[in-house]
């Protein structure tokens, strides 16, 4: 094979990825009016052609299948997969296959090339498309029950059908867009831009999740975070961790919420809490492979406190630090640890509620064990102590049924909880798993909120999985009288 034919194919593998100008043709031998000067000045200038010592080129001489094969590594490692076609990456999959030998001589891993390979078919022009589809049968004790309220009362339901759209456009900007549901809108859509420095900002409708980052809750349960907003999110990693901002603004309508005539406790709600400012920061250091800790700070801002049905908050600070010490690669301990103030309007809901108490605290403790420990299961053990009054952002409850049992005012219902999951995967398709939460009531004439599940999961494919799972709660506090049990039958798919 001559020189100048390898050429040829080498270009064609990575044409998609040369820039649209004329680079400096560095070989000597390499005349300015050749047709295929500007082919390989670009092919050089990304490191894809070498030459000789001598500063030739020497196109005219047959090209061994070492120097084929290595052409073809470099240009695997360069190519822009963001305008790479289907045909371009079936030529570097028959390119590799052809060298395989010439190119483990070299010292090139095939299996890592094939890596790249599937990373480049994965966003063929640029895009990435991925899918959720979820879809739940529940069966509740009675239509007036907890999980009647918390589902509605429909047997057959689509929990969750979403689109993730992403869009490489280039090194250094990405854009991503969730669409959901029937409706067909779009929960989420930001920007990921890459700054020198390695800092990074992510513009636009997003939901960041700090506690997650954490690993401070199972299930859907987090307190502060995992929340969306409009906004900006920085983070700059160093050499022990990494440093973040949030700064954002919500829009949101306002809460809808009733309140017990007999308690004063909130019960039913939506996910807003109306208009107002995010700002965040965190510092997250780690000393080594063993501990870890992280600062966080999170204040809300609201516009018009009235929008709030417990109205008369102007704004909402929460600092909290995590401690995390891995005494092996499987077993875990983490502590959180929350101080919270307010501002609240004088004579108002908030300002009667908060009467004597000036900065609320809350602990939560972690034991987290992964079934390589144990060999038949996983355990996360979680104690949560509140002090009256504190109020917690998410409205997500302990587990996905139950978003009405705790809500945001969780310091006000209960003095503790305990929280016990266990999983076990028994084979590539078959797992079960068991949780158990109890709230110790913080008020006279309340019992207990207990809460138990079981369920079970095969995985039919990698990609889909049927569950099945009973689940019952005594004493839901935040609505009394409100006792339930379901069974769920859940299909779920990820494409």
């Amino acid at each position: 094979m001559k020189k100048i034919l390898a050429l040829v194919a080498v270009v064609a593998l990575v044409a998609f990825a040369a820039p649209a100008f004329a680079n400096v043709n560095p070989f000597m031998d390499v005349p300015m009016n050749h047709w295929a000067y500007d082919a390989i000045g670009q092919l050089a200038a990304r490191g894809v052609l070498s030459g000789y010592p001598d500063g030739t080129y020497k196109g005219n001489q047959p090209m061994t299948r070492y120097e084929a094969a290595s052409a073809v590594a470099r240009a695997l490692a360069v190519v822009d997969m963001t305008k790479a076609s289907k045909q371009d990456v079936e030529m570097l999959k028959r390119l590799v296959v052809e060298f395989k030998d010439e190119l483990d001589a070299l010292g090139v891993k095939v299996d890592q090339i094939d890596s790249r390979l599937a990373v480049i078919e994965d966003r063929l022009g640029g895009w990435q498309i991925r899918g959720e589809f979820r879809f739940d049968g529940r069966w509740g004790s009675n239509d007036n029950g907890l999980y009647g309220l918390d589902g509605g009362t429909d047997e057959f339901q689509m929990s969750r059908y979403r689109l993730h759209l992403t869009k490489y456009i280039d090194d250094k900007v990405t854009f991503y867009a969730r669409l959901n549901g029937e409706n067909a809108t779009f929960a989420q859509y930001w920007l990921d831009v890459k700054f020198p420095w390695d800092i990074t900002m992510r513009v636009g409708k997003q939901n960041f999740d700090w506690e997650d980052e954490d690993s401070l809750y199972v299930d859907n349960d987090a307190w502060m975070t995992d929340i969306d907003f409009k906004g900006f999110h920085f983070r700059k990693p160093f050499g022990m961790g990494e440093f973040a901002l949030v700064v954002g603004h919500d829009e949101g309508a306002g809460v809808l919420e009733t309140i017990d005539a007999d308690t004063g406790l909130p019960s039913l709600r939506d996910s807003s809490f109306g208009e107002g400012y995010t700002l965040g920061a965190r510092a997250k250091f780690n000393f080594n492979e063993q501990v870890w800790f992280s600062a966080n700070y999170l204040r809300r801002d609201f516009k018009d406190p009235s929008e709030l049905a417990l109205d008369g908050y102007n704004s909402l600070s929460t600092l909290w630090a995590v401690g995390n010490v891995n005494f092996t690669p499987a077993i875990a301990l983490r502590l959180a640890y929350y101080m919270q103030k307010f501002d609240t309007e004088a004579g108002t809901a908030a300002d009667v509620r908060h009467a004597g108490i000036d900065s609320p605290n809350a602990l939560k403790a972690i034991v987290d064990i992964k079934q390589e420990a144990l060999k038949f299961t996983s355990l996360w053990l979680e104690y949560s102590k509140f002090d009256d009054g504190f109020i917690t952002m998410n409205m997500a409850g302990p587990w996905d049924h139950m978003g009405l049992v705790t809500g945001p005012w969780i310091g006000g219902l209960y003095e503790n909880t305990m929280l016990f999951r266990a999983d076990q995967s028994w084979t590539d398709q078959w797992a079960t798993f068991q949780r158990y939460f109890v709230g110790n009531a913080r008020n006279a004439g309340f019992d207990d909120t207990t809460n138990w599940t079981f369920g079970v999961r095969y995985n039919y494919t990698p990609s889909l999985y049927f569950q099945v799972e009973y689940d019952k709660i005594e004493n839901a506090l935040t609505v009394p009288g409100l006792d339930d049990h379901l069974i769920r039958f859940r299909t779920y798919v990820s494409f």
